[in-house]
């Protein structure tokens, strides 16, 4: 008992007592809602969304609106939701985890805070592990809510564009976690609104919550793809500056580290590309990658900026003079400079879009889940996801009996233990389920059981219908099945065999299709008189077997039910418990007993050496059992190492996407300003201000005296944003005296509205919005590209920082603030000269700049938990390059390029001895 407990008695009995209250609300409502027909029943539907239209709340409806779902629950499935099922639809509505032990009837729970929470028509979405659970309750739970006159959907892997529309826009829509998470990445690459998946996300009940939300939370959802930038451009558009001449071709601004083509070199441009207009719009791509091209070649200094070292461009920290591995410039500049040095120019197959499924989750305005198995992981669930876990009484007592562990020193006496075990009990006829954490150990096993003559069935964890079948009939007497912890989760194991699967087996044995089947145990409607005549055939399977499974339930009950054997400890406790919690379902016996030797995996690396210390002292064989109790506090020990280390690592993730979870937030809200059609001049406008301002505040930083000024290069500045801009470069002495960078600004920002103005009534108004919308979204697109491919290169190096005693994850937040800061002024900048630079020819379709290539889950590896894993063989296994950082050391004091050479020419050093010196001390470093 814990300390709480004991001076507040159990904080789990008092929030059931409180939820009972609401309870026997309900359960008042029983006898009316009985005494009504169908059609008065469906009619609550509407009358309920009437009271919340006029003001009243989802609590104060909830007793009445729960009877309605549990009244209709009992008309369309047979099924009336029990006392302690009522108090996990209240536990799953207040946005809480209902732990409800399996057998309980968890999918029958969620229709009634899903009923309820539909009602207000924002969509409910109700989440499972696979497709096949997702299919399956849709139909069968779906026909309480179209008899109540809701609509139902399912997103499931292989279905249409429109049906997967469609399916969103229904009342309650069923799915796994992966494709809601891939459709809302997805309807965030989209280019018109008509394109959308997904609502606003409402609501979601997730189905085996533990496992979406801890197990798989290491594991990102990423969509890649192939960019249509070719890396060839990069090529060509290297080759075309080698033809250009400075001055007179380009100009470059080294104090602002800019450089842009002049008229002649955009002149140049077109006649090279055999282009009609260089800055129209179309010609993003091609102008981008000049850009870039024209940057590599003027402003990036090999061995100043960067080193070419083992064929790949090292990027030297300007402050500190260190490599940085695992770096790359982003927007392309990159791939520019390997083309300048004549490398290997990098795919541009990239990351387009990725989120955690934690970050996806917490996007739900409410979000609430069940499962037999949480309440280990509450500090988990309370701190990353601020849900808290109520423990639902079982409807009947568990009659299950959990034996100690059988411990043995070495694993070939375990496993002889194990198959003795089967062996003595399938003789009986008690039905054995042997659970494994790996495909490897099932097999191991299934020979040993072979050699016996024992038959059996062996699954892993694919999750389909065939599986979830066998798994149903693990309870039949005789029956001796193999399988790891994961496999067919979500299929309830009923003593005795489940007539349901039975009848789908008989069904074909004697011919009838997957899809007759499926028809047949689903709740659809058809007029095709074959279908019809297999669902008459799949009730006629079901009533002969259900005879027959009675019968036999009541011999396996005699037997002592299904008899658990697991192989070892798991690492988490409550994937244990998941497997003892298959036995006993419903007041069933049951026994479960862990088999466990102390070269399991989990007592070697973590039971520590006191445990094998003290079998030692004891000199037993290889095939004596140790007593449990001895061990028992030692292995309990042992998992909660684990799982606080891995609760570590899956916060570790979220700490990194996190940062990129802020950045992410304000571009998708700024994309979805686009697709809704806001008007986006005054957006524009705003851009185009604060570039003028930030062009004239470098100019007038200089002095406080205007005739001090560089009108020069402020005009020089401000015509790469619009060649149409005719900028004074000389004033008289009466309009300098009375000139102040406000003014100034002023004066630029008018004949730049002049200039739109102008631009907009050649265009039109109306086909210069969509003109807007199109470039402002084709740039965000392509530079939020660039900024995932660029995070996630710092992201791959920055977990070395920690060697550097820096906090790797305070250093990625800091840098990847910076580089958005600089994406967003990219974005400003990019987007302002390129609506000042449209035409009549301008085509204004919008066009996705992507190729989608996958959707895949991708391991996330821990820099952190790699390094300390890997210590021992770091230096054999990991190339020098990955966690050496090399110090490139210069003889004398950096000298800045723009300096005087220090050999007293009175030349700027670039333009005297840098080169001189730049190789001499390359020479010194080889």
């Amino acid at each position: 008992m814990g300390l709480l407990e004991k001076i507040f008695g159990d904080l789990n009995k008092k929030e059931v007592r409180k939820i009972e209250k609401i309870v026997e609300k309900i359960e008042a409502y029983d006898e009316e809602m009985t005494a009504l027909s169908d059609e008065e029943l469906k009619a609550k539907t509407p009358y309920f969304r009437e009271r919340l239209e006029n003001g009243e709340t989802l609590d104060d409806i909830l007793p009445e609106a729960f009877a309605v779902a549990r009244e209709g629950a009992y008309r369309s499935l047979g099924m009336k939701p029990f006392h302690v099922q009522l108090i996990g639809g209240v536990v799953l509505h207040q946005g809480r985890i209902a732990e409800m032990k399996t057998g309980e009837g968890k999918t029958l729970v969620a229709t009634l805070p899903t009923y309820l929470n539909a009602l207000e028509g924002k969509g409910v979405h109700v989440i499972t592990v696979n497709d096949y659970l997702a299919k399956r309750d849709s139909e069968w739970m779906g026909k309480v809510y179209t008899f109540l006159g809701l609509t139902v959907g399912c997103v499931i892997h292989g279905i249409t564009e429109e049906q997967r529309r469609q399916a969103y826009l229904c009342d309650v829509t069923y799915g796994t976690n992966n494709e809601f998470g891939f459709d809302y990445l997805r309807d965030n690459m989209v280019t018109y609104q008509e394109e959308l998946m997904q609502r606003e996300l409402h609501y979601a009940i997730i189905d085996e919550v533990d496992s979406i939300l801890i197990d798989e939370a290491r594991t990102p959802l990423i969509i890649s793809g192939q960019g249509t930038k070719s890396t060839d451009l990069y090529r060509r558009a290297d080759d075309f500056i080698l033809t250009l001449s400075k001055d007179t071709d380009y100009e470059v601004e080294e104090k602002d580290e800019q450089v842009s083509l002049t008229d002649l070199g955009v002149k140049k441009a077109e006649e090279y590309f055999g282009l009609d207009n260089f800055s129209d719009p179309e010609n993003m791509e091609i102008n981008h990658n000049v850009q870039e091209a024209l940057r590599a070649h003027t402003l990036m200094e090999r061995d100043v900026d960067y080193i070419v070292k083992d064929g790949e461009i090292l990027i030297v920290d300007e402050f500190t003079g260190r490599l940085m591995y695992g770096r790359r410039y982003s927007n392309g500049l990159h791939q520019a400079i390997e083309a300048k040095e004549h490398l290997k120019v990098r795919s541009e197959s990239k990351t387009l879009a990725t989120i955690t499924l934690q970050n996806y989750f917490r996007m739900y305005d409410k979000l609430a889940g069940m499962t037999g198995t949480a309440k280990t992981e509450e500090e988990e669930f309370r701190d990353i996801y601020n849900m808290d876990v109520v423990v639902i009484p079982t409807n009947k007592p568990i009659a299950r009996i959990d034996m100690d562990d059988a411990v043995y020193p070495k694993e070939t006496g375990k496993f002889k233990a194990i198959a003795d075990r089967v062996e003595e009990v399938h003789a009986t006829g008690q039905p054995v389920l042997v659970g494994t954490i790996s495909i490897e150990k099932s097999e191991l096993i299934s020979d040993m059981l072979k050699k016996r003559g024992i038959k059996h069935d062996v699954l892993n964890a694919k999750q389909h219908e065939r599986e979830a079948e066998i798994v149903a009939q693990a309870g039949r007497k005789g029956a001796v099945t193999i399988a790891t912890n994961m496999a067919g989760r979500g299929t309830d194991i009923v003593l005795g065999g489940n007539p349901e699967f039975e009848a789908r087996k008989e069904m074909r044995k004697n011919g009838f299709t997957d899809e007759q089947i499926s028809f047949a145990t689903g709740f659809e409607k058809s007029d095709d008189q074959e279908l019809l005549k297999a669902r008459e055939a799949f009730r006629e399977y079901k009533a002969k077997f259900k005879v027959g499974c009675d019968k036999e339930h009541d011999e396996v009950v005699k037997l002592g039910g299904l008899c658990i054997i697991g192989t070892e400890r798991h690492e988490s406790r409550r994937i244990d418990n998941q497997l003892r919690g298959r036995a006993g379902r419903q007041g069933d016996p049951g026994t479960t007993q862990f088999f466990i030797s102390l070269e399991d995996d989990l007592m070697r690396l973590f039971g520590g050496d006191r445990m094998q210390s003290v079998v030692k002292k004891m000199g037993l064989e290889d095939d004596d059992m140790v007593a449990a109790g001895v061990l028992s506090k030692s292995i309990e020990s042992a998992q909660k190492k684990v799982e606080g280390r891995n609760f570590g690592i899956r916060k570790y993730v979220l700490q990194y996407d996190n940062v990129m979870n802020k950045q992410r937030e304000i571009i998708y809200g700024e994309r979805r300003k686009v697709l809704f059609g806001e008007d986006l001049r005054e957006y524009i406008m705003g851009m185009k201000d604060d570039l003028v301002d930030h062009i004239v505040e470098t100019t007038t930083l200089a002095s406080k005296f205007p005739e001090e000024w560089d009108f020069k290069a402020m005009n020089r500045s401000l015509k790469r944003l619009t060649p149409l801009y005719q900028g004074k470069e000389e004033f008289s002495t009466d309009e300098l005296a009375v000139m102040t960078p406000e003014s100034l600004a002023e004066e630029i920002k008018s004949q730049f509205d002049d200039i739109y103005v102008s631009k907009e009534e050649e265009i039109r108004p109306d086909r210069m919005r969509e003109v807007e919308r199109m470039i402002l979204l084709r740039v965000v697109d392509n530079l939020w590209m660039d900024q995932i491919d660029a995070m996630d290169q710092l992201r791959e190096g920055i977990g070395l920082r920690s060697l550097g005693q820096q906090d790797p994850v305070a250093a990625y937040a800091n840098e990847g603030f910076d580089m958005f800061d600089a994406m967003i002024n990219e974005i400003r900048e990019e987007t302002v000269t390129y609506c000042y630079s449209v035409t009549l020819e301008t085509d204004t379709e919008r066009r996705t700049e992507y190729a989608i290539s996958d959707a895949r889950k991708d391991e996330y590896v821990d820099d952190a938990a790699a390094l300390e894993s890997a210590a021992p063989e770091r230096d054999a296994q990991v190339p020098e390059r990955e966690h050496v950082q090399e110090t490139y050391r210069r003889q004398q004091p950096k000298v800045g390029r723009n300096d005087p050479c220090p050999c007293g020419s009175g030349k700027k050093y670039k333009n005297c001895c840098m080169k001189k010196d730049m190789e001499r001390e390359r020479q010194e470093q080889e």
